[in-house]
């Protein structure tokens, strides 16, 4: 049976078994939901209806601490509850911290598998392992050679999901990429590769709660100084010689805001950003730093087809029902945006098919698309 301490160490009983992080899925715990509940809302939904700029399911995922708030989502909470910013953050380190304690109450009380937990970890070092060793397979070369996109090889890579948790895509492609017919070989090639002693210094990077609580630090430290700023200045998407135009309206009254399109064609859906010298004229709700971008091939159907130009705005994060665009490296991809019957917002592409974890993805690579010029 697994046994834990209050730092979140498990081991399953067998000797030579891998360490096992149960909550290495926790990326960020935080005060959200103590600091709630203290100023009475005793429901998560009360509180997400005060604040209507993060999408409820975005808001469910920073309490449980499966993604990393920004620093504007923080002084958002904290200004609904009436609270200074830092009153969210805690220290790992306090004597009074156990991550056991503070992961109860979002347990949804099933007990823990501990054959498919200790797979997920060996089939995440198997993969680390394969591109690892091999140069010439890239992050790229997987994506176009297996067809698993870099969000979801990260996951797996990470033991995100148990195997039967994922898509059959997904479930194809690891067996292809480890050279195995079915999922009875898989398991019985990883035990292999385990037992050899091949995965071992893979191990460690991926159910290592000392690396789990550094990493958490390193975002608490860093989300500090930025609730510090009195003015965070963000990073620009569209390069800085690429100025908004500001064109008066027909008779004087008002004006028109034009942005920046960017875009050219790239394989497997993406797209380029690469200024076109067009502009595009910005919705009133637009954001400082909306830009265009060409749809260039349509990747999500006929609806928005390839003529189309979108306008992107990364201050404002994509909701279900919505697009979104998702910067992969220097490039873009378009995506629809739903969620997932356990809530997770997932996007989807249809021309490659693709699903992609968005809270999974990080927040300053995602921009909601806010509207579209069918030309």
């Amino acid at each position: 049976m697994a046994r834990a301490n209050g730092k979140g160490k498990m081991r399953t009983g067998s000797a030579g078994e891998p360490l096992i992080d149960y909550y290495r899925a926790i990326v960020f715990p935080n005060r959200v939901r103590e600091q709630r509940q203290r100023k009475g809302f005793a429901k998560l939904l009360r509180l997400s209806a005060k604040i209507p700029e993060i999408p409820y399911i975005r808001l469910s995922k920073i309490e449980r601490g499966e993604v990393v708030a920004r620093a504007d989502e923080l002084r958002r909470v904290a200004a609904a509850l009436d609270i200074a910013p830092a009153d969210l953050l805690l220290d790992i380190d306090s004597p009074d911290f156990d991550i056991a304690a503070w992961a109860e109450p979002f347990s949804d009380g099933a007990e823990v598998d501990l054959t498919e937990e200790r797979f997920a970890v060996l089939l995440g070092a198997a993969v680390r392992a394969r591109r690892t060793l091999d140069p010439a397979l890239t992050i790229a070369a997987i994506e176009r050679d297996y067809g698993l996109p870099p969000v979801n090889l990260s996951r797996v890579e990470n033991a995100q999901k148990h195997f039967g948790r994922w898509n059959a895509a997904v479930q194809h492609a690891l067996l292809a990429l480890l050279g195995v017919g079915d999922e009875a070989e898989l398991r019985a090639e990883v035990d292999r590769r385990h037992a050899a002693g091949q995965l071992e210094s893979f191990l460690t990077g991926i159910a290592n709660p000392e690396a789990r609580q550094a990493r958490t630090r390193e975002r608490v430290t860093e989300l500090t100084a930025a609730l510090n700023e009195e003015a965070p200045a963000p990073t620009l998407l569209a390069p800085a010689s690429a100025p908004v135009s500001v064109l008066p309206t027909a008779g004087g009254m008002g004006s028109v805001r034009l942005l920046p399109v960017y875009g050219t064609p790239l394989p497997k859906g993406l797209i380029a950003h690469q200024p076109t010298g067009e502009q595009v004229e910005a919705p009133h709700v637009a954001g400082p730093r909306a830009f265009g971008l060409k749809v260039c091939r349509a990747t999500l159907g006929g609806g928005l087809p390839a003529q189309a130009t979108v306008v992107a705005d990364p201050d404002r994060p994509p909701v279900p029902g919505g697009l979104a665009a998702l910067r992969e490296g220097e490039d873009w991809r378009l995506l629809s945006v739903a969620s997932s019957r356990d809530g997770r917002m997932i996007g989807y592409s249809v021309n490659p098919d693709l699903e992609i974890a968005l809270d999974d993805c990080d927040p300053a690579a995602l921009a909601a698309i806010i509207s579209a010029v069918f030309l």
